[in-house]
């Protein structure tokens, strides 16, 4: 019996071990564009998307707008966002994470992201 709950011990102990800490990320971000612009977030590390399924966030108006990501700490998150309706002009990795950039990739640690203006 002290053998099966000294396996069972340090079997949980190997999980937790193993286990990737959660954490958070919040982007800010506002439309300078008279157009819809739709964001979507993706991870460079897992195949991860926020929101997912093929959805996007939309912004249709010059207010800032806030989104807390769960994710994974030390995780890659780079931000895409497109005009919706032309998504040739974007910004970002734009959709689908197609594109290259040099500074919208921050890594997951709980902080939020200083305001991002998405302009013309």
């Amino acid at each position: 019996m002290l053998r099966q709950r000294l396996a069972f011990a340090a079997s949980l102990l190997l999980l937790a071990a193993g286990a990737v800490q959660a954490g958070q990320l919040t982007f800010q971000f506002r439309s300078n564009h008279q157009y819809s612009v739709g964001i979507e977030f993706t991870s460079q590390d897992r195949n991860h998307q926020w929101p997912g399924n093929g959805k996007a966030y939309k912004i249709a108006d010059y207010k800032v707008h806030s989104y807390k990501l769960s994710c994974q700490n030390g995780e890659t998150i780079c931000y895409g966002a497109w005009l919706e309706g032309d998504p040739t002009q974007y910004w970002g990795v734009g959709m689908d994470n197609e594109n290259y950039c040099t500074d919208c990739c921050y890594v997951c640690d709980g902080s939020r992201v200083q305001l991002i203006n998405l302009n013309e």
